[in-house]
């Protein structure tokens, strides 16, 4: 990278003047261009960029004040050396005053000069440094804010009483509060009833220095609009010092962020449900399977009394009514095989009217002191349903129907 060179510019109606202190600087290796006149002047100043103005205040055309007023109304960021053959004290202030780094009276010696031309420039590399570390800072800071700031997650800073100091607008938008107004007040004042105590575990184990802090305390913070509602946040907190203006002194505070874990809980609880469906689901499927065994025998045998009676026989209908109470039974397994696979039962088309006609005459023969009477509506279309579901449905229908006229009546369906 090139080393920057330093522009000077000469302002003197003596050419001569201009010539020899060109010499003498562009030796320390300065870039140097001179004017003989204001005008001239003010014309490389606008076309130029430089670092030090040189400027005699006797010049025919415009005076070294006036000269000295244009740097400033356009803002030229350039020091200022006044050379003056006149000097008084009222002239060195009026130049003060309009921002002049240094005044130099005519004549000088050479070496004076360059040491006031040496420390002007120094102090305009010193304060282009400056402005340099000056726009990093505020980049910085940009960045810092930004990111602090669009945080999903609450990040705060405590004093030594447990009060905010700071905290990001996204407690804003997860509780309510305003940043703002939560300054100066206690954490607790956000914590809810429920989370106080372990908040106190929590500020122990914070402020016991020498050990870890307790990174995974859970509590529940209030919203603001309703001090009774609240969400489930992890909290980490750490100790850290803060410097105070006086010399040596360190007080201790709290760095903390606050995240949500709302439906994080409600996804484990959720994964923690579907577990416990599951192992159900097993159990279910295996008392499913036993029972539907034990069924079969009974449909076996009502089988074989069946086929050893004749139709007239009192008992006929009866061990019908019992095969047909086997059947609903086997679809009741199903059903509890369908859960333990995961819901997948035997879908369809059916005519509702057929499940309801068999349920219902099954139901009324177990209740005669109920009178049932069907009122269908005619052409309806076929349904895509499990049979056995349907007639559990209807099956339940039935019952608190039943429960609801313990001294008979008359069931419509």
């Amino acid at each position: 990278m090139a080393s920057y060179i330093p522009r000077i510019l000469i302002v003197d109606d003596e050419p001569q003047i201009c010539d020899s202190l060109k010499i003498l600087l562009k030796r320390q290796g300065y870039d140097i261009l001179t004017a003989n006149s204001g005008r001239e002047a003010v014309d490389l100043l606008a076309s130029n960029t430089f670092d030090l103005l040189l400027l005699d205040m006797v010049i025919p055309d415009m005076n070294g004040f006036q000269i000295m007023d244009h740097v400033n109304r356009n803002n030229h960021d350039v020091l200022t050396i006044v050379i003056t053959g006149n000097a008084s004290i009222e002239s060195a202030v009026t130049a003060l005053r309009k921002g002049a780094y240094d005044y130099l009276k005519k004549p000088f010696e050479y070496e004076e000069l360059l040491k006031r031309v040496g420390n002007a420039l120094q102090q305009k590399k010193l304060a282009r440094e400056k402005k340099i570390i000056r726009g990093k800072l505020e980049r910085s800071e940009e960045r810092y804010q930004f990111l602090v700031q669009n945080s999903p997650d609450v990040i705060y800073i405590l004093d030594n009483e447990g009060c905010f100091t700071f905290v990001n607008v996204t407690v804003e938008r997860l509780l309510g509060y305003d940043p703002d107004q939560l300054i100066g007040k206690p954490f607790s004042v956000i914590v809810h009833e429920e989370s106080q105590d372990r908040l106190a575990s929590l500020n122990n184990g914070t402020h016991a220095r020498d050990s870890a802090p307790d990174t995974q305390v859970e509590l529940k913070l209030k919203l603001y609009d309703d001090r009774n509602l609240f969400k489930l946040f992890e909290i980490e907190q750490s100790s850290m010092e803060f410097s105070t203006t006086v010399e040596g002194e360190k007080v201790f505070g709290t760095y903390g962020v606050a995240r949500d874990i709302t439906y994080r809980k409600q996804l484990e609880e959720q994964l923690q449900q579907a577990k416990k469906m599951e192992a159900i689901g097993t159990l279910a499927g295996g008392i499913a399977h036993d029972f539907n065994n034990i069924l079969m025998g009974v449909m076996g045998y009502t089988s074989l009394m069946l086929s050893e009676i004749k139709q007239d026989d009192p008992y006929y209908s009866k061990l019908q009514s019992i095969e047909q109470h086997v059947r609903s039974g086997a679809n009741l397994t199903k059903q509890l095989l369908g859960f333990a696979r995961g819901r997948k039962y035997d879908v369809k088309p059916v005519d509702i009217h057929v499940v309801i006609d068999r349920t219902a005459n099954m139901f009324g023969r177990t209740k005669k002191e109920i009178v049932l009477e069907n009122d269908y509506q005619e052409d309806v279309w076929t349904v895509e349903l499990d049979e056995g579901q349907m007639e559990q449905v209807l099956f339940n229908f039935y019952v608190n129907a039943w429960q609801a006229m313990p001294d008979g009546g008359t069931l419509t369906i």
